[in-house]
């Protein structure tokens, strides 16, 4: 064995969730060191090139806000951005942006590469070495043997990969990368509690063999409305490319079900349980049969490769090729690459902490697809979560837990170590029950002061941070002090085409009414000094929604009193009989840190936190 340095913080792995992990660790001042089976594959996207979404959007913001790379790298690189769900509530407004892939990988290589204090090394970590129940360091494949404080595992579907296409199997990461099998034993042997999960993608087609006439456009948002991920990013924005949507129909369907058992899915040849809200196309027809939408990507500006996300699928590659070209449009598509399925290692996330450490081996940490997820935006602000921790636990300082009430990330945290996950976990708005606060446009206001407070908000974007906060004041007084004369006011509406409003007032309250928005008022009295459309869209949104949101504040505040009444490490549940047994097991086995975590997992019931709540007291008199 080669002794060949030591490090703080060490990362296996550099997709999105080691990105970020190996980033906020040596932004924090710890020597880190990232390792990569290929320097080629960094910020690799296996599947659909894009970044954000529903719910995930509001997580790249957030990842941003605490001093992220992510939403930098995605305003860097998109070629199509979109903002979904405009048509309903703020709480559910998310961003989504097409990305070209390879820039995206050459952004988030270099970002590494100058990012002071971390080593790259490619290489493929085979163990992790641990000595009574802590972490020591790593060995590679080629014996060279590095001491650390503290490891993050951020090993994506490369952890004991295998992938199937029909009945041939072999083992493998994605886009053809070996499989990391010694890992998976090394981390068996240390006692932490392993699972089988699957994931899949579908096929990259030519351009050239798609008939785009008979496909449904999808175009981006006009230039003028379109918004960045990054609180950082001033540059103008247009979009370059168009995307496109496909239907499956009856004769798709009926291949695919004529073909269903040479599936491995449905052959038995695959053990790993896939994701439930992102199922492959075999899943579709089997249950839900419809006409299924197919969005045609593109993969980069100067590739023609397109990407068929809705179609992901392990059916063999003759069976691809004929249910793919059924399908309107796709009647001469040829296939470059075949979609196929991923069988992968990971975790069972309650034996984490809220920190993200593991409970069994102490100062290893884990994050993304190793923890039970799916989603290169849950990876990555799991990994910058899980890289803070392991940096400031290394220098001997506190670490960070971020309640289910303070943002997307502490909600997907709090859901894995407290609830579990029983198959790939994806954040949806539905998971948490503050959404109208955990809006993706304020997303800076509740996280940067704590990115600020622990280390990895650097100057510049602090100082940003504040001069948005002021304009955004300054502008809320102008409101709540400008009056609107009632003609002046009539005649806009009209010009709008909406109904004249009766009669005039103060411009703030008159934006609470629907019907009215910022731009209309502007119209009159000016646009803001600095607002930007997506600061006017904030403003309206909190104005219109300010009775919801103080609800919403109520109770976040009424939740915070049972999270503070904290529970002993060594608390004794076997002794409470008044719990039910489930109650009583569960509670010893993920060890809740406070009475309102002890609420949310499963199977304990309100009246077993009623009873805890008396025996904490109980114990705190005695």
């Amino acid at each position: 064995m080669n002794h060949l340095g030591d490090y703080d913080v060490i990362v296996i792995g550099a997709g999105h969730a080691g990105i970020e992990a190996a980033h906020a660790a040596a932004m924090l001042g710890a020597k880190t060191a990232v390792f990569t089976l290929s320097l080629d594959a960094i910020g690799n996207m296996p599947c659909n090139p894009s970044i954000g979404g529903t719910a995930k959007g509001t997580l790249v913001r957030e990842l941003d806000a605490l001093g992220g790379v992510m939403g930098l790298a995605a305003d860097a690189t998109y070629l199509q951005s979109r903002m979904l769900n405009k048509g309903k509530g703020p709480a559910v407004h998310a961003l989504r942006v097409q990305t070209d892939r390879k820039r995206y990988h050459e952004y988030m290589k270099h970002a590494l590469e100058l990012t002071p204090g971390l080593a790259i090394h490619q290489a493929e970590v085979v163990s992790v070495e641990v000595e009574d129940g802590r972490v020591k360091g790593v060995v590679t494949q080629l014996n060279g043997e590095y001491g650390a404080k503290c490891v993050v595992i951020a090993t994506g579907t490369n952890l004991g990969g295998k992938i199937f296409v029909g009945d041939a199997w072999y083992a493998s990461g994605p886009d053809g990368m070996h499989a990391a099998n010694a890992l998976t034993e090394s981390l068996k042997a240390a006692g932490l509690p392993l699972r089988r999960f699957k994931t899949g993608t579908p096929a990259r087609v030519h351009r050239r063999s798609i008939d785009f006439s008979q496909l449904e456009c999808q175009p981006g948002d006009p230039d003028n409305e379109l918004q960045p991920f990054s609180f950082m990013t001033d540059a103008p924005m247009h979009n370059k490319v168009e995307c496109w949507i496909a239907y499956t129909n009856p004769e798709t369907h009926r291949i695919i079900l004529d073909n269903i058992q040479r599936s491995p899915l449905y052959g038995g040849m695959i053990e790993g349980v896939g994701p439930r809200y992102c199922p492959s196309i075999e899943d579709k027809v089997v249950r839900f049969a419809g006409k299924d939408p197919i969005f045609v990507e593109p993969c980069g500006e100067n590739t023609e490769e397109m990407y068929l996300q809705g179609a992901s699928s392990s059916l063999p590659e003759d069976v691809q090729n004929a249910f793919y070209r059924s399908i309107k449009g796709f009647e001469q598509i040829e296939i470059m690459r075949p979609a196929y399925a991923i069988e992968y290692d990971c975790v069972d996330p309650t034996s984490l902490e809220a920190t993200l450490e593991s409970k069994v081996v102490r100062g290893l940490y884990g994050a993304g697809q190793f923890n039970g997820t799916s989603g290169y935006e849950e990876a990555a602000a799991q990994g910058l979560l899980a890289g803070l921790n392991a940096a400031r636990k290394a220098l001997g300082e506190s670490q960070l837990i971020l309640p289910r009430q303070s943002s997307y990330l502490g909600t997907l945290v709090d859901d894995l170590v407290t609830k579990g996950v029983m198959d790939p976990y994806r954040m949806m708005t539905s998971r948490s029950e503050y959404r109208l606060t955990l809006r993706q446009d304020n997303a800076d206001q509740r996280l940067t002061p704590i990115g600020r407070e622990y280390g990895l908000v650097q100057d510049d974007r602090w100082a940003k941070y504040q001069h948005t906060q002021n304009i955004l004041e300054a502008e809320r007084r102008r409101l709540h002090e400008t009056h609107l004369r009632t003609a002046e006011l009539r005649a806009a509406m009209e010009e709008a085409g909406l109904a004249p409003a009766a009669e005039g007032g103060i411009a703030e309250e008159l934006l609470r009414r629907p019907e009215i928005s910022y731009p209309l008022v502007a119209k009159l009295i000016g646009w803001g000094e600095g607002i930007t459309p997506m600061l006017a869209e904030r403003l309206e949104t909190e104005i219109k929604y300010a009775g919801y949101i103080a609800r919403q504040d109520r109770m976040i505040r009424d939740v915070a009193r049972h999270e503070k009444t904290l529970i002993p490490a060594d608390f004794e549940y076997a002794d409470l009989t008044g719990l039910t047994l489930e109650a009583r097991e569960k509670l010893t086995r993920i060890r809740p840190k406070n009475l309102g975590q002890a609420g949310r997992i499963p199977g304990v019931s309100p009246s077993d936190v009623a009873q805890l709540s008396i025996a904490l007291t109980v114990r705190e008199k005695t």
